[in-house]
């Protein structure tokens, strides 16, 4: 056997037995987060705009499904920033039920509060008066959403996560507090102890732009990296997720194609509870 054919027998190998690590840790991974997150809970998902939903957090929904989780979607703006809102919610819509939300469980905030522009400082009091809303109308015990980077570092992201984090991302010295654009100091539904019993915040994990881009490869990274909770797709969920992401017609960009081939976020979540 020539050289050629030993390096490509040996490639096999080990392509066979890393995906076979994959599969074994990623079916332990399921049990364990059966029992951690319990099974027919009920999730919502809060978004800042249409398409974060398939472009961040696809292997969550598909997971919490997996998980037998009735997962509902709460997204703040209807991503008007190039007056395409009336197209990207009818986009937002088709997206989840790829996903397996169905519109009946899509909400869609369309109001000059929330303007999609990251320019704009969304006011921490009001956007945690709205998800407090939903929370207490829908029963829901399992609130996801971005960490304090926002994956991508948008300013309506955070604005998410400051609603709901009791950490202060200013000078607040750790006291719970939140400091707003105004100058103001906020608790947050967290810190103040206003999300309903037995409700759980979960906030997904932001990475630096090397693994961000990696796809599958940043698995290692993932599974030796402390977090609470680790979603990973199969094939056939990763193109469940691509077919989610392609409903978003209005925004696949050239830069967002090669998005949805190279992230991580097409295929791992990792994620941190509260």
């Amino acid at each position: 056997m020539d050289v050629v054919g030993v390096l490509g027998l040996i490639v096999v190998v080990l392509a066979s037995g890393f995906f076979w690590v994959w599969d074994f840790l990623e079916r332990m991974k399921s049990q364990e987060q059966a029992g951690l997150l319990g099974g027919e809970s009920r999730t919502l998902l809060v978004i800042a705009h249409p398409d974060d939903e398939a472009m961040f957090f696809a292997p969550t929904v598909l997971g919490l499904t997996r998980l037998r989780h009735r997962v509902f979607l709460l997204c703040f703006s209807a991503g008007n920033y190039y007056n395409q809102g009336e197209i990207r919610k009818q986009e937002l819509l088709q997206s989840c039920d790829v996903l397996g939300v169905p519109p009946s469980s899509v909400m869609i905030i369309d109001n000059r509060d929330f303007p999609d522009d990251p320019g704009v400082q969304w006011d921490t009091e009001h956007v945690a008066s709205v998800l407090l809303q939903h929370i207490e109308v829908n029963g829901i015990n399992l609130v996801v959403t971005f960490d304090v980077g926002g994956v991508s570092g948008h300013s309506n992201h955070v604005a998410l996560y400051a609603a709901v984090r009791y950490d202060s991302l200013g000078d607040g010295g750790g006291r719970g507090w939140f400091i707003c654009s105004g100058g103001q100091f906020l608790r947050t539904l967290h810190s103040e102890g206003k999300l309903p019993k037995g409700c759980s915040v979960l906030t997904l994990q932001s990475v630096n732009v090397l693994r961000k881009y990696i796809s599958l490869l940043d698995l290692p990274f993932s599974l030796l990296q402390t977090s609470d909770v680790l979603f990973v797709l199969t094939g056939k969920e990763v193109a469940q997720a691509k077919r989610a992401m392609s409903c978003h017609r209005s925004q696949l960009l050239w830069f967002r194609r090669l998005y949805v081939h190279f992230s991580r976020y097409m295929r791992i979540n990792s994620l941190h509870f509260l």
